[in-house]
């Protein structure tokens, strides 16, 4: 079935509105494959029949359901790799040392998906830990999607997922193995905190953050969202913190708050002083 122009640009203007999401006018074949699953399951003869849901209806559990349906959840474990390594080897032991009298850290992946990056943060600090002793160390992990974020918080993986990314080292060490799944140990669990984020609107209060990883999420945002969403992290990054972004993505010639630097083979992102 195909989606008329008419109702092609309501999805067009509700995606952008609710959720910052542009989607392109050569992208009407993608919206058509990701919202036809809601059409059988809702019942709905053709897609006016779910414009008009969305319109009628107060936002809820149903607009959210389609606002998932064209989020892409592509993730694994210490994706890109070199991130990480920069992460272990020189961010952290650097605010180590510039944060030794406050003995805190706080770090947010907040575009976390089904939580494979949030997991691996946390199981990098555990790896430090002998640097931390009484350190009050805080992990946030954010997605716009419950469903996803849910899958996070059960810390389980098919042997897929834990194919895409995780050293056998780490799986033995940090993972349990259940019914042909891998659970991820308590003690990796505790120490992240999911909730539920659409960066778009007013965030939940957060304290200051140190890290924040914000990878591969900007690109499907506009030029405008993008800045707005630079300036709330202008607002919640410590000084001497880092913002990390997605290959591709980057402040320059966005927002002239925020200054590159090159850690290894990772470029980050600093507020200028």
């Amino acid at each position: 079935m195909n989606i008329i122009c008419e109702d092609f640009n309501y999805i067009q203007y509700f995606l952008k509105e609710k959720a910052g999401i542009a989607i392109e006018e050569d992208k009407r074949y993608l919206v058509e494959s990701r919202l036809s699953p809601i059409l059988k399951n809702e019942g709905f003869s053709n897609y006016k029949d779910l414009i008009l849901k969305l319109k009628l209806e107060r936002f809820g559990d149903f607009h959210q359901k389609v606002i998932e349906a064209m989020t892409t959840n592509e993730t694994s474990f210490f994706r890109d790799s070199h991130p990480f390594e920069s992460f272990k080897n020189i961010i952290i032991p650097e605010l180590i040392e510039k944060k030794k009298l406050e003995r805190g850290l706080n770090i947010w992946s907040a575009a976390c998906s089904t939580g494979q990056e949030a997991y691996s943060l946390a199981m990098i600090i555990n790896e430090l830990s002998h640097n931390f002793y009484q350190w009050d160390i805080k992990i946030y992990a954010s997605d716009i999607s419950k469903e996803v974020i849910e899958k996070a918080e059960k810390g389980l993986y098919n042997q897929i997922e834990i194919n895409r990314g995780m050293p056998i080292s780490m799986l033995s060490k940090y993972f349990r193995n259940e019914n042909d799944h891998w659970k991820i140990k308590d003690e990796i669990k505790k120490m992240v905190n999911f909730m539920q984020v659409n960066l778009v609107c007013q965030w939940p209060d957060m304290p200051k953050q140190d890290v924040i990883f914000l990878r591969h999420v900007l690109i499907y945002f506009d030029l405008h969202t993008r800045r707005e969403i630079f300036d709330k992290i202008k607002k919640i990054l410590n000084p001497d913190g880092y913002l990390i972004l997605g290959v591709g993505e980057t402040t320059n010639n966005i927002h002239d708050s925020f200054e590159s630097v090159h850690i290894d083979k990772t470029i980050c992102y600093r507020i200028k002083q």
